[in-house]
């Protein structure tokens, strides 16, 4: 230069970057820094008279540095870059010549970028979730559609004269029937239920779900109740209302019959019913793989065939459906019984609702299947109103509900009555008053 300066030449580098060497080859891509002009044509270029080599790219435009320019260099100072530069390391990301990082546009480094991870460990695990949510979905769906198809809707309480108005939360009327479909001689002798044909009601509760709560009211089967007037369909024979015990309107007239009898001495609508006989009672309780029960005493009875001592017990099928039908053990007789049942099926929803059971194809399967081979429900009974009828039990199980008997005066004094049982016509209305208008009991 003419001004006396001396001027450095090369490249200005970013701190800690390593600069470029001479490629050993053309390098198909932007070419950066001064490397030797082997042209024809002569110029003029700048400084020592090189140039960017005749490559197919063009050189990038230059990029703004983020660094001032160095002074001018003053004589005895001492150089600005070190003679000889450290040897940058070796390894995937080298540079044309195996060295350090390969620059980027303008001469930049483009850093080191970490090791990539192997994303098939992930993407497996993932897979598998996947799947594995599918298959329950799928599972889940199949099993509802299956339910929904065996599911016997055959009970109808539309029609049914001189109902009650509709109160507050809802009501089911739950039945235990001593029918004994689907059992065999053998097996009605091992069960001593005998060999009496068509259907009784063995047990009957009233369920009632609201704001309040779950409330289990037992009614006993002795109870002297009015039987509403019917007209008999075998022989077309019309029948004035009359009293007699409960469970007598189920042998003269069914479900509904049962039903229209409930209504008129409770003044309760009901909402939905469902009634369980002998055979899938006993098919439960085996498939759940027996439920517990505790007794204060040593219990034998003849007639139900149950025999146990005093203490707990994993009760099978056929023990709890004897536990459940004994009463002449029990101190007050039908009412002892009735709280028997109350105990039963609250125990037997706990242990069917259990992640042993719930969880586990080989007991679940089986106990639904048990249970809905003698499972009657009225027409408008939905497969997740069932559910709501299961859970509602399983919570007055968990102390999240009251179960109790329908208030009782004692033994009728005349007639048929002294053998059934009176209730209290006071607290009794006072009782279903509160469940009608979804009160607190």
């Amino acid at each position: 230069m003419n001004d006396g300066h001396r001027v450095i030449t090369g490249q200005v580098w970013r701190s800690g970057s390593p600069p470029l060497q001479e490629p050993a080859g053309p390098y198909e891509g932007y070419i950066v820094g001064p490397y030797p002009y082997h042209g024809t044509d002569p110029g003029p270029y700048p400084y020592d008279g090189t140039r960017p080599g005749p490559y197919p790219h063009p050189a990038p435009p230059p990029a703004p540095y983020d660094t001032p320019a160095a002074p001018p260099h003053q004589e005895g100072a001492a150089e600005p870059y070190p003679e000889h530069a450290p040897e940058p390391p070796a390894g995937p990301l080298a540079g044309p010549d195996g060295g350090g990082p390969r620059p980027g546009r303008g001469g930049r480094t483009t850093g080191v970028r970490p090791p990539s991870v192997r994303p098939g460990r992930v993407r497996r695990t993932v897979r598998l979730l996947a799947a594995l949510l599918c298959a329950l979905a799928l599972t889940g769906a199949g099993t509802c559609a299956w339910a929904e198809f065996e599911l016997d809707r055959s009970v109808d309480l539309s029609g049914l004269p001189d109902r009650p108005p509709q109160g507050r939360g809802t009501n089911y009327l739950v039945v235990g029937s001593d029918g004994r479909d689907g059992l065999s001689e053998q097996a009605r002798k091992e069960l001593h239920t005998g060999t009496a044909g068509g259907s009784r009601t063995d047990s009957m509760m009233l369920l009632h779900t609201g704001a309040h709560g779950t409330t289990m009211v037992s009614l006993p089967r002795d109870s002297w109740v009015t039987i509403p007037s019917y007209v008999d369909p075998n022989t077309g024979k019309f029948h004035r209302a009359t009293k007699n015990k409960l469970n007598a309107a189920y042998s003269l007239g069914g479900p509904r019959m049962l039903v229209r009898t409930v209504e008129l001495n409770t003044g309760l609508r009901v909402d939905h019913y469902a009634e369980i006989g002998f055979a899938g009672f006993v098919g439960v309780v085996d498939a759940v793989g027996g439920v517990e029960m505790c007794v204060d005493r040593r219990i034998d009875d003849p007639k139900s065939g149950l025999k146990l001592r005093k203490g707990c017990h994993d009760l099978t099928g056929a023990q709890a459906l004897a536990f459940v039908r004994q009463r002449h053990q029990e101190a007050d007789g039908d009412l002892g019984r009735s709280r028997n049942q109350r105990a039963f099926l609250s125990a037997l929803a706990r242990k069917a609702a259990a992640p042993g059971v719930v969880l586990d194809p080989f007991r679940a399967y089986p106990a639904l299947s048990a249970g809905l081979d003698t499972l009657d429900v009225d027409k408008g009974m939905e497969l997740k109103t069932l559910l709501s009828l299961f859970q509602a039990m399983r919570s007055v199980s968990g102390g999240g509900g009251r179960q109790l008997n329908v208030p009782v005066s004692g033994p009728g004094s005349t007639g048929a009555a002294r053998n059934a049982l009176k209730w209290d016509e006071v607290k009794a209305k006072r009782l279903f008053a509160e469940l009608r208008d979804d009160r607190p009991v």
